[in-house]
């Protein structure tokens, strides 16, 4: 199982060496003969440059702004491995560029920034902010990536989104709402265990929240221990970090004391998003929490209890971060179609209640499937599961005024779903004409 488990890491560097990056820039207009760029370039060009110096909205006719996001990090939190910087953290954005594409027809270019403070970080894609009808923020560290979200998505006018925050926390819920139906419980009675204050885990909690959960029942544990109301550590740093002190104020009702054993001791699910494993959660810890547990391990690259430990010690439905176990809770169901559904209406935002939409499509497509103690959660290669989170976070776009564009769930599925398709086929034409080759035996 643990060979299994590595075989990913021990592939990936010879497989990146090989095709020198994942992404590259193709043109999608017609280009017949040297004739045809007097009217994609000069002199041609200046007509509609003209028509959108009167009309700035038609920026979103005549370019890809409509359908292009900058993928932005400073490499400050890329996945468990800390501040790696600009450079370490590019292979990891341009794999969520490819992402992006496949899943969800979504253009997307890496942003990496030799710059980590947070004005600089906010000055600098306000700068650069015409050019992407989106922001897609990734794997940068708290608490400045929830104040570097809270100023964009105030200060612009296209949806600003941190993957590591609402992505991550979206498909949390979504396993949720399965796993509880599964084990007979309601997430308004359970008691939760969240290991790890990092943005994934914050932003976890208050979508949990938003969906129903009893934040007097969750229990959460930052590096220190326990968080509580009589955390002196965290109150003396509320102006720096209101956020963890928001959450110390609402939680942990039972005023419980110590680390992770004792956050987990009688509870119903844990959910960890905090230093990659094994061993950061222990067999005994699992053991203690109540029947019929659920354990949810999201640390990258290696979840903090292995599955099968965490199995044998009780707990009945256990999902991890990656796709070589069952049950991946994975962001990458998430980002690809808000993205696409949120530039089908050519909305402003997202919002939690787009978050909680997507949730609960992804659920219901799982539940249709037929759910099992390995399957609460749709599986990557589902394809057909993006354009129906598309259409309901597109929807609820709509119903909350944010959308530009109103049409119906139709036309917002089947748009969706042709752009998704036809990304996947050209990507299969350019294999099947070894313009992509196979990668390295």
């Amino acid at each position: 199982m643990i060979e299994k488990a590595e075989l990913p890491s021990k592939l990936a560097p010879s497989w990146h060496r090989y095709y020198a990056g994942k992404i590259e820039t193709l043109p999608k207009c017609a280009i017949r003969g040297m004739e045809d760029f007097a009217i994609w370039y000069s002199p041609g060009v200046a007509a509609p440059c003209k028509e959108i110096a009167a009309n700035q909205d038609k920026v979103y006719e005549y370019t890809n702004k409509w359908n292009t996001i900058a993928i932005v990090s400073d490499g400050s939190r890329t996945l468990g491995l800390g501040n790696i910087g600009a450079h370490a953290c590019l292979p990891v954005m341009e794999g969520k560029a490819l992402l992006f594409k496949y899943l969800g027809g979504v253009d997307a270019f890496p942003i990496v920034l030799a710059e980590q403070n947070p004005e600089k970080i906010v000055e600098v894609i306000k700068i650069i902010s015409p050019s992407f009808g989106g922001i897609n923020l990734e794997d940068i560290a708290v608490p400045k990536c929830f104040y570097i979200l809270e100023r964009l998505q105030k200060e612009l006018d296209i949806p600003v989104w941190h993957d590591d925050q609402q992505g991550t926390a979206t498909a949390t819920l979504a396993g949720l709402i399965n796993a509880l139906k599964i084990v007979g419980k309601d997430i308004r009675d359970i008691k939760i265990a969240i290991i790890g204050s990092g943005a994934a885990n914050i932003a976890t909690y208050r979508l949990l929240k938003a969906a129903g959960a009893d934040p007097k029942k969750i229990f959460v544990v930052d590096s220190k221990g326990l968080m509580h109301k009589e955390r002196k550590d965290l109150e003396a740093q509320k102006n720096e970090n209101p956020y963890k002190w928001q959450v110390c104020l609402e939680t942990n009702a039972e005023m419980r004391k110590g680390g992770i054993a004792e956050a987990l001791k009688g509870t119903d699910v844990v959910v960890a998003a905090s230093t990659p494993g094994p061993g950061v959660i222990k067999k005994e810890w699992v053991a203690e929490m109540n029947d019929d547990a659920i354990v949810f391990a999201e640390a990258n690259p290696v979840p903090e209890i292995w599955p099968w430990e965490a199995k044998e010690a009780g707990a009945r439905i256990v999902g991890t971060g990656r796709s070589d176990f069952p049950n991946q809770i994975n962001n990458s169901l998430v980002f690809p179609a808000v993205f696409r559904g949120v530039f089908t209406v050519r909305a402003k935002g997202v919002t939690d209640e787009m978050c909680i939409a997507a949730a609960q499509t992804l659920a219901k497509y799982a539940e249709r499937k037929g759910l099992s103690e390995d399957y609460i959660i749709p599986k990557m290669t589902e394809s057909d599961v993006y354009p129906e989170v598309a259409t309901a976070v597109a929807l609820k776009a709509i119903e909350q005024g944010l959308a530009r564009f109103k049409k119906s769930e139709e036309e917002i599925y089947n748009e969706s779903k042709e752009m998704i398709e036809k990304t996947q086929e050209k990507i299969r034409k350019l294999q099947e004409l070894k313009f992509i080759p196979p990668p390295p035996e």
